[in-house]
């Protein structure tokens, strides 16, 4: 079951007005939606998710929007909608414990499954086509950008070396198990599986996210209206540090958390998942 992290913070510094008009830019599994429409009397909530499955689960309201969408486009969207501007707006990064869970979609290695990553399996290239195409030089790359992985060149190296050989693994395990065997460190103990900040490197670029979330922030920032709030929950440095960086350098925000806001041990112990969380908020200046 996927818990909606930092709920309560998120929605203290969206501080909805009851006839606002919001936009939750990463719907998932609905909560912070919910939360949202429990707010409004004659507001709005245009609710985003590029992820088919999220608009299976069925959540409707008289006030909401379920789009199925990538935030990128926030824009197209708000026009399309006839929307000019917003009170607020919520982005919870990253992949949900669902996403997780469903292991034919290839996020996780806890089982076999294909290599396949995509938050729409409808479009795009797949972590497979990623692995069977990229240079040695791209592969690397993305492995050491995207998941700061130390060995990314050694990996990068291996995977075109069984490519070449017609070797190359098709599942979750067998890439994991790949990936592992280049990753014995003597004398160091990692809490992470070996595996791990691959994955989300390979993640990361199959879905274009580091990009999407610098256009869907600028997006969000220019349709905000005077005193509009922009949240954004991260859970790696690489989003926290595009958060952060855009919301300082953006003249039209205000920054209203100086430090990010991270869970307490209560919600940490309810919710492993959060422990990497990070809340950043800021506020359109009036013009």
């Amino acid at each position: 079951m996927h818990v909606s992290v930092l709920a309560g913070t998120a929605l203290e510094y969206l501080a909805i007005r009851p006839d606002g008009t919001y936009v939750d830019a990463t719907f998932g599994a609905g909560g912070h939606s919910r939360a949202i429409l429990d707010r409004l009397k004659t507001g709005r909530l245009i609710a985003i998710d590029a992820d088919p499955s999220a608009h299976a689960r069925g959540l409707t309201h008289p006030l909401l929007t379920l789009v199925h969408e990538n935030f990128r486009n926030l824009n197209a969207i708000l026009d399309e909608l006839e929307i000019t501007q917003i009170d607020g707006v919520l982005f919870d990064l990253g992949v949900s414990s669902m996403q997780f869970d469903q292991m034919q979609r290839g996020f996780s290695f806890r089982e076999s499954a294909p290599l396949d990553m995509r938050m729409n399996s409808q479009q795009g290239r797949s972590a497979f086509d990623i692995l069977s195409t990229a240079s040695e030089t791209e592969l690397a790359d993305i492995f050491f950008y995207y998941g700061q992985e130390r060995a990314a060149r050694k990996i990068a190296r291996v995977i075109v070396s069984r490519r070449s050989a017609g070797k190359l693994p098709t599942t979750t395990t067998e890439f994991a198990g790949l990936v592992s065997g280049l990753m014995h460190r003597r004398g160091e103990r990692e809490k992470l599986h070996p595996a791990t900040r691959v994955f989300q490197a390979l993640r990361i670029a199959v879905n274009d996210e580091i990009d999407s979330l610098r256009d869907g922030l600028h997006s969000a920032v220019s349709r905000l209206r005077g005193a509009g709030r922009v949240v954004a929950i991260s859970f790696h440095s690489l989003e926290d540090r595009v958060v952060k960086t855009t919301f300082r350098e953006d003249g039209r925000l205000e920054v209203l958390t100086r430090k990010p806001i991270v869970p307490g041990s209560d919600e940490i112990a309810r919710n492993p998942r959060s422990r990497s969380a990070k809340l950043r908020a800021a506020e359109k200046k009036a013009s």
